[in-house]
């Protein structure tokens, strides 16, 4: 659930078929904060068109227990922000790789 900006989740120790694939990034990255369903690719996507606007460091804080999933949240936000720094008008974010992208998404 979305709590304002910020975002509340819980690991479900399972893959969930389809809910971080590169059609999620293509449907969140085209909507704002609260116009779908919470999900950390919107909150990505707000913290992106946040850098863009108002040309400002931004900054997402990802906390939780031991097992909580911190780590895979970590590296949702960054698949999503590399897909949406290799965009381009004609290309689906989803379609688009780099070696920056897998670079980022290694560490």
């Amino acid at each position: 659930t979305n709590i304002g900006s910020i975002l509340a989740s819980v690991n479900p120790y399972k893959p969930i078929p389809g809910l971080y694939s590169g059609d999620a990034i293509d449907l969140y990255r085209q909507h704002r904060l609260g116009e779908l369903p919470p999900h950390i690719f919107a909150t990505a996507n707000e913290c992106y068109c946040c850098l863009w606007k108002r040309h400002d460091s931004q900054c997402v804080l990802i906390s939780g227990e031991s097992g909580a999933g911190k780590t895979e949240s970590t590296k949702l936000l960054l698949k999503f922000l590399s897909a949406m720094s290799q965009t381009s008008f004609g290309a689906p974010a989803s379609e688009k790789s780099t070696h920056v992208e897998e670079a980022i998404l290694e560490s």
